[in-house]
Order: structure tokens, then C-alpha cells, then sequence
């Protein structure tokens, strides 16, 4: 009785605080296919195939250049150019910590973050002896174009512009680290939240540099998220009249960690597992796949259950419970 009258009481807030953005979209299905260089849906699904096999060159950090650190904003040309000049030039809040030894962490924050997110657990990282490294995704803050309310062209119901901001995004978090480890770091670890999550895995996973990462709400395929959470019921309004959620899974398997957990085998990473368990958004029979694909694999894990939802994470006193573990987390592996 008491454990549903608690599960009622965080799907309300969690309802509540979804509710609270009136600036979402509906958006017409598209294939996107002119972002892939494709001709058809067939070709598109050819695409992803290729590139998963490929995956090396797909997510590699070559062609960013132009680096410079602008006061504490790093700013460079992205190796992954959009038709948007504004989304070209990534932005990253460099935290130095005083005495560091070495250690840095690249922070990717959740999908639509403003653009104070995530700057209070890098202070907090800086507090145990880390320095930080805050990236701005794709289409995020001054990324943001003019046309836009939102990041809502990095997830949206354009099946190939998602694949192309979430490539654009792993790659810039790979410059990123390209940065960190020409100023001297040796010692890389990665936060990723929500879909942060997700670019930081896909980074972690083709970038033997990163020794630790902490994966802030967790899901094996981009779609499901997508097609089930409640962050995004503008794309499932136009998305699930085309196509099934299994479809979803195939159509965007190139951007999801499921084909490349397994990497993290090569690399020795230190994972920690975030999800809640009342998550409206990463919907926990989709966390618990991840969790349970790291055991199968026998990947050095720790896990971490918060008795919350998605948009409830963000609040006392849970932020602060999330943000001490993934800050001690860190310092215990790097």
C-alpha cells in the first residue's frame, strides 16, 4: 500500500513537471533522407548497417579544428557540419580543478538542458579533485538555430537528422576529449544524462581513453525511449502511425549503445549504471535491458536504482544523491 501510494505520488510530480514545457512540437514523419545521402528507406536501412560495421570511422574525431579557449568556453569547428552555421561550432565550460593530478571529466547533459545544466555537479567534481569539461550537444544553447524553441532538432520525427545530430554529437564529445588530452589529462572520465547518456556510451565505447563513466538514466536502443517515454509524446504522435517501435529499434540501431556494449570489453571501462524506478521517460524494463546486458557480458559495473522518475532526478533530494555517487564514483577510478 505504502510502496503504491509512493509510486502514485512520483508519477504525479513526474506528470507535473513534464507538463511544465508548453513549447513542444508536433512535427510531420520524415524519413530524412537527404541528411544520410540516401535515395530510399531501403538505402537508409543499408546506411545504418554499413556504418554499424563501420562504426570505427562512423563516430571518428577526425576534421575538428580551430580550438580555443574563449575566457572558461572552449569553442572549435565540429568535424560533423550540419546546414546550420550556428549548430557547426560547438561550445564546451572548461572547470579546471585546482590540483587535479590529471583527472578530467567530459559532462554531457540531458536532451533540452538550459544552459546552466549540469554546471553544479561540475563545481561538484571540482570539489573532489576533478576537472570538468561541460559540452553543449548539438543543437543545444547558442548551438540552437534561430528557427527552433528547443533542441528538438537532435531528437526528433525525422528519422535521418537524428542519426546525424547524435553522430555529430558523439564526435564532438570525442574532440572534446581530442582537447582534454592535448592540455595534459591522462587520467578521462565521462557523465552522460538521458540522452547524454546514450553519446557519452557510444563515445566510451570507440575511445579506449576513457577510464571510467558514469551513465545517468540508461537504455540499450534509442527508440524506445523515444517511442514509449513520456518526453516525447510530440514525436510518437507522428512517428507511430509510420512505423513499429521494433522498426524504430532498426531504423536508429546505428546511434544506440545495444551494438556496442560489447566494445566496452576492449577498453576496460569502469561503468556506473543510473535508472529510476519510477522513470516515465527511460521506462525501467528498458534500464533494467541495459544493466542486464552488462552482466551477461561480465563488464566491470557498479549500479545505482533511484526511487524516482526522469524529471524528478533533477530534484532535492535526489539530485543530490545522483550527483555525490557519480562525483565519488569518478574519483574512486580515475
Amino acid at each position: 500500500m505504502i510502496n503504491r501510494l509512493y509510486a502514485n505520488w512520483i508519477s504525479g510530480w513526474e506528470t507535473r513537471l513534464a507538463n511544465e514545457d508548453t513549447n513542444r512540437v508536433v512535427r510531420p514523419f520524415e524519413w530524412g533522407l537527404e541528411w544520410l545521402g540516401v535515395e530510399s528507406p531501403d538505402q537508409l536501412l543499408e546506411f545504418v548497417r554499413a556504418s554499424e560495421i563501420g562504426s570505427d570511422q562512423f563516430f571518428a574525431s577526425e576534421g575538428a579544428h580551430g580550438f580555443k579557449l574563449r575566457g572558461s568556453t572552449l569553442e572549435f569547428t565540429s568535424g560533423v557540419q550540419s546546414p546550420y552555421p550556428e549548430n557547426n561550432l560547438v561550445r564546451a565550460e572548461y572547470f579546471p580543478a585546482a590540483k587535479h593530478n590529471g583527472r578530467v571529466v567530459l559532462v554531457i547533459p540531458q536532451w533540452n538542458a538550459d544552459v546552466g545544466g549540469h554546471i553544479g555537479l561540475c563545481k561538484l567534481l571540482n570539489r573532489f579533485g576533478i576537472s570538468a569539461l561541460r559540452l553543449s550537444m548539438a543543437y543545444h544553447h547558442a548551438r540552437r538555430p534561430a528557427e527552433t524553441v528547443r533542441a528538438e532538432y537532435h531528437v526528433s520525427s525525422n528519422i535521418g537528422r537524428t542519426i546525424h545530430a547524435t553522430r555529430q554529437s558523439v564526435v564532438d564529445a570525442r574532440s572534446c576529449l581530442d582537447w582534454l588530452a592535448s592540455q595534459g589529462y591522462g587520467r578521462i572520465g565521462l557523465v552522460g544524462t538521458s540522452l547524454g547518456s546514450c553519446v557519452a556510451l557510444l563515445a566510451a565505447a570507440h575511445d579506449p581513453r576513457v577510464r571510467a563513466a558514469a551513465f545517468n538514466h540508461v537504455s540499450l536502443h534509442f527508440a524506445d525511449p523515444v517511442y514509449t517515454g513520456m518526453s516525447c509524446r510530440h514525436i510518437q504522435a507522428s512517428v507511430c502511425e509510420v512505423v513499429t517501435q521494433e522498426q524504430l529499434r532498426q531504423l536508429w540501431r546505428v546511434i544506440s549503445p545495444a551494438p556496442y556494449v560489447a566494445k566496452l570489453a576492449e577498453t576496460g571501462l569502469h561503468s556506473l549504471l543510473i535508472w529510476g524506478r519510477y522513470d516515465s521517460t527511460f521506462r525501467p524494463e528498458y534500464s533494467k535491458l541495459v544493466v542486464d546486458e552488462f552482466r551477461r557480458l561480465g563488464l566491470p559495473h557498479e549500479e545505482m536504482q533511484l526511487a524516482c522518475g526522469h524529471y524528478t532526478t533533477a530534484k532535492f533530494p535526489f539530485q543530490l544523491m545522483d550527483g555525490f555517487r557519480m562525483a565519488g564514483f569518478l574519483k574512486k577510478h580515475l
